[in-house]
Formats: structure tokens, sequence, C-alpha cells
């Protein structure tokens, strides 16, 4: 954990701004802000990047998410009508298709998505297999409760579109004919239906009145919009993304490695593809862009605003060399992570060492220049 002593000592050491353009003090209020919505101390417009996350990238991540999840619940429930190879390809595909889109959102737990845990009910891994089967042969069940998180979401569908046999055939054979599938075909249209629910309550939420008071809030200080999500960023960044999708199970935080604890470990081919879409979602957003939108006022124009400079270069050039180095090693791998931990282990301790260069970057340096304090517990020793 970086101490917030060791982080004080380093601040001098870890940037440099320009004379005419300074930072703002090293204080959470900064000075306040202008009619503008500037920052008082710095004149940077911190409204125009509020509305430009808001309207350019957040919002229309949620509303691309929706339409696959109403795709994905509406092949489960013609599946669950009519159990035959077809309707499982036609599951696979909107579930995959739901997961990548997915990552784009998944980064924003601040709101309406921290009210409803969305991104734990969504994609908590490794899926509790013996709760689903548990909950599957009782018919008894709620997965609003906390204690159903581990038994939901896209690893639940995982488990029962690929893991319940080990083939395609006899997972057919199964859903035709085990006396047990119409209870697990229940149980995966629950799930499709939840998945869709929790993205329409959080989508819906933005539209009607987060999205207005999260732009409004243009404070710097703790509570302020800007600081609030910029602190969720980068902890997805350091533990959904870099913990969870390649220090996990490279045994970086454990005696052994754990392949059994990748993302999508039942599919057992597209966990890389499903960590590079993520990666390219929180490059994307440092940039100031969405999936297809945007208009560049996000992390990199604030920082070179501000004239941020590490070891002679701009800090926002060093964080997209770094993502894109990252980007490099994650391609050299396996497109099923369990297989590469299995086979080369080396190769995804090497990928998990390039995403962790940008946690220094982004939690120590960016934070730094924005005058941001962390607001998360860091408990993996980082």
């Amino acid at each position: 954990m970086i101490k917030k002593t060791i982080f004080l000592l380093f601040t001098g050491l870890l940037l440099a701004c320009s004379s005419d353009d300074p930072a703002p003090d090293n204080n959470n209020g900064g000075g306040g802000t202008d009619n503008n919505g500037g920052d008082g101390t710095t004149g940077f417009d911190r409204a125009a990047l509020l509305a430009n996350w808001t309207d350019n990238i957040i919002v229309p991540a949620y509303e691309e998410f929706y339409p696959f999840t109403e795709a994905l619940e509406e092949s489960v429930t013609a599946f669950a009508n009519d159990p035959t190879s077809v309707g499982l390809l036609e599951v696979r595909t909107d579930w995959l298709a739901a997961y990548r889109a997915f990552q784009w959102v998944s980064m924003f737990e601040i709101g309406p998505a921290e009210e409803f845990r969305f991104r734990a009910r969504l994609n908590t891994y490794p899926t509790d297999t013996a709760s689903i089967d548990e909950f599957i042969a009782s018919g008894t069940y709620d997965l609003e409760l906390p204690s159903t998180i581990d038994a939901q979401g896209f690893p639940a569908l995982d488990y029962l579109l690929y893991g319940i046999a080990d083939t395609e055939e006899a997972i057919i054979d199964f859903y035709e004919n085990d006396p047990t599938a119409p209870n697990h075909l229940v149980y995966m249209q629950n799930l499709a239906a939840n998945i869709k629910t929790l993205a329409s309550l959080v989508r819906d939420q933005w539209l009607m009145s987060f999205a207005a008071s999260f732009k409004t809030n243009t404070a710097a200080s703790a509570t302020g919009s800007i600081d609030k999500l910029t602190n969720d960023y980068i902890l997805y960044y350091e533990k959904a993304l870099r913990a969870g999708k390649i220090g996990i199970p490279a045994g970086v935080f454990s005696t052994d490695p754990l392949p059994q604890n990748v993302e999508a470990f039942f599919n057992q081919e597209v966990s890389k593809e499903l960590a590079l879409e993520a990666l390219q979602a929180v490059q994307s957003f440092f940039n100031g862009n969405g999936q297809a939108q945007g208009n560049g006022r996000g992390f990199k124009s604030y920082l070179d605003f501000l004239n941020t400079i590490k070891n002679g270069e701009d800090l926002s050039t060093l964080i997209n060399e770094q993502f894109d180095l990252a980007r490099l090693a994650i391609n050299d791998l396996d497109d099923n992570f369990a297989t590469q931990v299995q086979s080369n282990n080396t190769a995804m301790l090497e990928a998990y060492d390039e995403l962790q260069r940008n946690v220094i970057l982004l939690k120590v340096d960016m934070l730094q220049a924005l005058s941001i304090d962390v607001d998360f517990v860091d408990t993996d020793g980082d």
C-alpha cells in the first residue's frame, strides 16, 4: 500500500509543472471553482470535463449496453422454450456481446451503479457453482441478496452455458433430456432478466436525475464529481482490471497461481478478449473518449492543461504509452488465460507488471497533479 506519508515524501520528486501554468495547491479544496465551472486555482473548465464524461461517454455507454442485455434475455427465453444447438449458439453469442459491452460501463461504479452493486452483481468471479446448483435444486433464492452475488451475472451464465458438461453435444443433451434441465433453464432466465433489470435501473437513474447532479458538482473536493469518479476509475483499473483479470489468476497475491479464477473460466476462449476490451475502455476514458464518441476532455486534457511533466515528458504521453505496452503484453498471451497460467505463467506476470506501471503513474503522479487524494483502502501491498 502506498501510504500517505510516502505519497507526500514523493511529491517533489514525481511531478514538475511549468511556472506559467502551475498546478493547484495540494489541498482537496483546490481553491474552489469559478463561475464557469473552472478550478479557481488553475482555470481549468471542470464543468466542460464533467459534461463530456456524462453526455458523451458514460450515459451513451449505459445506453449502448442495455440493448445487448435485452438481446441476451430474448435468446435465453427462446432457448429455454426450445433447447437446440442453434439456440445455444445464439445465447452464447449474445452473452459474449453483452459481456464485451459491460467492460465499457464497469468502471463507472458511482451513483446508481454503486447503489445497486452493479459491477459485483454482474461480474463477480470465480462464480460459486455449488451455490448455483443448490439454488437450482431448491428453487429458492433472491438475487438481490449480497449472499448471492457470486452466483449470478455473466460468470454464472458462463457456467450454465459452458460448464455443466464437457462438450457442446453433452450440454445440449443435458438441456433436452435431464430431469433437472427445466430448473436450470428457469435459473438461466432469471439471471438474464436480472442483468437486464440492473442495466435498465442504472441507465434510467443516470438519465432521470443523476447526470444533472453529477455534472453540476464541479467542486475541487473529496465530494466533488471529478474527485470521486477519478478514485473509482483508478480503483477499477487497479483491482478489477490489473488484479482481477491478470494478477489474481497469475498468483501475484497468493502462494500459487489460480487458473480457475480467470474471467469466463468455463468458456475457455475469451478471457484475453475481455481483458483487452476493458483496457481499451479505460484508455479511451483517460483520453476523454467513449466507445464511439467524445470530445477529448478527460484526464489527458486536464494533465496537458496543467503542463504536467515527468522525467522530461508529458505525463499524459507516458500514461498512454504504458497503456499501449500493457496491450502488447496482453496480446502475446493465450486467448484462454487459464491455459496461459498453466503453460507459461511468466508471460502473465509480465503482463501484470506492465499494467502495474500505470498504477504508479495514475495513482501517484496523476492524482498529485490534480490535487486529488486517494479515498479507497489499498490492501494488496501496492
